[in-house]
């Protein structure tokens, strides 16, 4: 088992370096279940422009020597795309409160050494200095429990991030499509799971 990584948390402006880096881990890690997504550089580009453009954007990175085997990332929900945006709109949630969680990726060799929970301890964090978030919030993917093609010893986030506090809300879904292996482009649905955000002592 590698040594665990060294942990970085990078903000605004000073993650511009690092979106190479991220754009490569979501397109190897995504490739496996349960997203299956087949990369595209144009929608990474597009994608982590959000990032880019806010001020108060995060990278946790988990490096190993000089090479980045870990991101997680997060902004605040105002800072994203209409489309996340829409599902707290419509529940009369103030997006202006929320910070959201991109992606955890990490790649498989470095699982079971608590990088996970790293990267939930750095962006709530991170939120919490900022001073103005009330909740944060991920969205995951929803898979049918029979689908073929989810692998035999897959095993399920959920309870992770239940321990993290996290509660998933059924009400709060939105529809993102993207290419998966030998399918095209897939409509999916997401569902967020929300967390209260306590204040800074």
């Amino acid at each position: 088992m590698p040594a665990r990584p060294h942990i970085l948390r990078v903000r605004g402006a000073d993650i511009v370096p690092w979106l190479d880096d991220v754009a490569r881990l979501r397109t190897r890690v995504f490739a496996d279940w349960p997203y299956l997504y087949e990369g595209d550089p144009a929608y990474e580009r597009e994608y982590l422009a959000a990032y880019a453009r806010s001020p108060d954007s995060v990278f946790v990175l988990a490096q190993d020597g000089g090479a980045v085997v870990g991101a997680a990332t997060g902004l605040p929900l105002a800072d994203d795309a209409e489309a996340f945006r829409a599902p707290f709109d419509a529940a009369g949630l103030d997006a202006a409160r929320v910070f959201y969680f991109g992606e955890s990726v990490l790649l498989p060799a470095y699982r079971g050494l608590g990088i996970g929970h790293a990267f939930f301890d750095e962006r709530e964090a991170h939120a919490r200095a900022l001073g103005r978030f009330a909740l944060t919030a991920f969205c995951a993917v929803d898979r049918a429990p029979e689908d073929p093609r989810r692998p035999p010893a897959a095993r399920a986030n959920d309870a992770f991030w239940r321990k993290r506090g996290y509660v998933r809300r059924p009400e709060l879904a939105m529809r993102l499509g993207w290419r998966e292996r030998g399918h095209g482009e897939v409509d999916h649905r997401l569902t967020f799971w929300t967390r209260p955000l306590e204040a800074a002592p």
